[in-house]
């Protein structure tokens, strides 16, 4: 074993590729481990303090996006650079969103991966973002996890984003501009009614179900989120 080596894990269903990338890392000084399947990737990660995993999305049965948020959800905050055969941006948002650091468009360059996963490893472990609460009401910045009573609760990547403004400012009068601001590019009208869509979409998804009212509309004014006291 080389001392103080970098020590990745390599998670790639295509074998022959797995092992390129594993002999690669060992010519640059680093130790590699390889699983070939999500299910695999996830105990490994979760029991080898790896200092940065190579993720593939196109994994049989848990793909990639899977595997990352599982061991986001689980804690662990080692740096994920995903590979990618898709070059689509939607895909890399999704990739980014579930919580990996950095990705990598198949075919890659070995010199360009290797270096993006020395950057990786000098950062070192992820720090996790605050957990916000309001009453039952939680909202896991890091892992862009939602909960009320226990009942995880799916929110669009828009969703979350007014939800965090709202849930950062408890009790406070925002307007639309100010929730705006926080969850949009500066590119949409103040006067564009998407603010009174999303609070909408977010009442019928964390308050409707739970016989609850968190957001209230202040007329004139705007929206505000009811400080924890306030919602029962």
């Amino acid at each position: 074993m080389l001392e103080g080596a970098v020590r990745v894990l390599v998670v790639e269903d295509e074998v022959k590729l797995a092992s390129l990338i594993r002999r690669a890392l060992l010519e640059q000084g680093m130790l590699g481990d390889v699983a070939i399947n999500g299910e695999d990737a996830l105990w490994m990660a979760g029991a080898v303090p790896y200092d940065v995993v190579v993720l593939d999305v196109n994994l049989p049965g848990i793909d990639g996006f899977e595997v990352c948020h599982r061991l986001r959800l689980d804690g662990v905050r080692t740096p994920i650079l995903m590979l990618t055969a898709r070059d689509g941006v939607d895909d890399r948002i999704t990739g980014l969103d579930t919580g990996a650091d950095d990705y990598v468009v198949k075919p890659f360059d070995f010199n360009e991966l290797f270096a993006r996963v020395r950057a990786l490893a000098r950062r070192g472990p992820v720090e996790r973002g605050p957990v916000l609460t309001l009453g039952d009401l939680s909202l896991d910045v890091a892992t862009h996890t939602v909960t009320r009573a226990g009942v995880e609760i799916a929110l669009s990547t828009k969703e979350l984003l007014l939800l965090e403004v709202f849930m950062r400012r408890p009790g406070q009068v925002l307007s639309r501009y100010d929730l705006l601001e926080g969850a949009w590019e500066m590119d949409y009208e103040n006067r564009s009614n998407v603010i009174d869509v999303y609070v909408r979409y977010l009442r019928e998804k964390i308050d409707r179900p739970f016989g609850i009212e968190t957001i209230e509309t202040v007329r004139g004014a705007g929206y505000r989120i009811r400080a924890a006291a306030e919602q029962y």
